[in-house]
């Protein structure tokens, strides 16, 4: 498995997500995703980088504050799709959100993305 072009958009997306200003939101999404995603989230799905930008956005403002995005896995990387977990804490560092997104790669930048928050329950 070929990890590495997966893993850099993954980890520029992550990056995104943890920058300081809206402009460099911005330009790091502009690396990471192209400007046609097909944007899955908790409340459907959208298109465009306007849409992720608005994602990151609201998660920002999380009821307990601002925090930062942490991949807790290696991206898992069969071909032109991969996976990966993450983490969510407010800046005291409390837990507030894990998930697993799932990505499909164009030309080293991600065109699909589906945000899955939570863990899956036990059967």
């Amino acid at each position: 498995m070929q990890a590495e072009p997966s893993e850099d958009a993954v980890d520029l997306f992550l990056a995104a997500f943890n920058a300081s200003s809206p402009a460099y939101v911005t330009e790091l999404l502009a690396s990471a995703v192209t400007s046609d995603i097909v944007f899955w989230g908790p409340l459907g799905r959208s298109v465009g980088v306007e849409a992720v930008e608005n994602f990151i956005t609201e998660l920002r403002a999380h009821p307990e504050g601002p925090g930062t995005v942490t991949r807790t896995t290696v991206v898992d990387a069969p071909g032109e799709w991969a996976r990966y977990s993450w983490s969510y804490h407010n800046e005291a560092g409390r837990l507030l959100l894990t998930g697993t997104d799932m990505v499909h790669l164009r030309d080293g930048r991600i065109d699909q993305m589906v945000v899955f928050a939570g863990d899956l329950a036990a059967i």
